[in-house]
């Protein structure tokens, strides 16, 4: 194989959930199996790196200032769900068992990583608080260290912008189907505390 071939290989593997074969096989159907569609992958990609942007207000995907979540009249713009990035806004999305509005930070607090206050998307959203118009935020961001973490930060700095917002958390517990066996201590233990009155 020419290294052009394997140099494409290497950008697709490097794509989120690709690995060595299925990079392989994408680049073989791209050039050898399907090459008429080349051309309009290469082209979308191009017009999706000039148009999309993040949303000025919430850090979503958008081709203008606001994104289509923050444009739409009837979302609630007084309740704001905080996730860690993008996809998971999506996933929230796809349940559609929320009709509020987001905040993206695009990550989490992380100083093992070298990830601080700084390189997140801490600003904006304390910003609209201070703004007004915010009553609830909704965290719902990892059940792990680093989530935790970034909760507690966020919560301290919201004291600084002089108003009084409710803020809760996402349950976390056992998965839709899922038995108590097979489950690990963490989810166990988030599963307990989140508990609700079942009467």
């Amino acid at each position: 194989m020419g290294s052009s071939f394997e140099k494409l290989q290497k950008h697709l593997k490097q794509l989120p959930g690709l690995g060595y074969r299925s990079a392989e096989r994408i680049a073989l159907n791209l050039l050898v199996e399907k090459p008429d569609r080349l051309p309009a992958l290469v082209a979308a990609l191009e017009e999706a790196a000039r148009a999309v942007r993040r949303c000025s207000r919430c850090g979503n995907l958008a081709e203008s200032e606001l994104c289509s979540i923050c444009a739409a009249e009837h979302r609630d713009a007084s309740i704001v769900c905080v996730v860690e990035h993008v996809p998971d806004l999506v996933a929230l999305e796809r349940s559609a068992a929320y009709r509020g509005s987001y905040h993206v930070l695009h990550g989490k607090l992380s100083p093992i990583h070298g990830v601080g206050p700084g390189d997140l998307n801490f600003a904006s959203l304390l910003a609209r608080v201070a703004g007004g118009g915010v009553t609830e935020l909704i965290l719902a961001l990892s059940n792990d260290v680093e989530g935790e973490a970034t909760c507690h930060y966020l919560t301290e700095q919201l004291a600084g912008t002089g108003r009084a917002v409710k803020v809760t958390r996402i349950g976390f517990g056992l998965p839709s189907g899922g038995g108590v066996l097979y489950a690990d201590s963490v989810t166990l233990k988030s599963a307990l505390d989140g508990r609700r009155s079942y009467a």
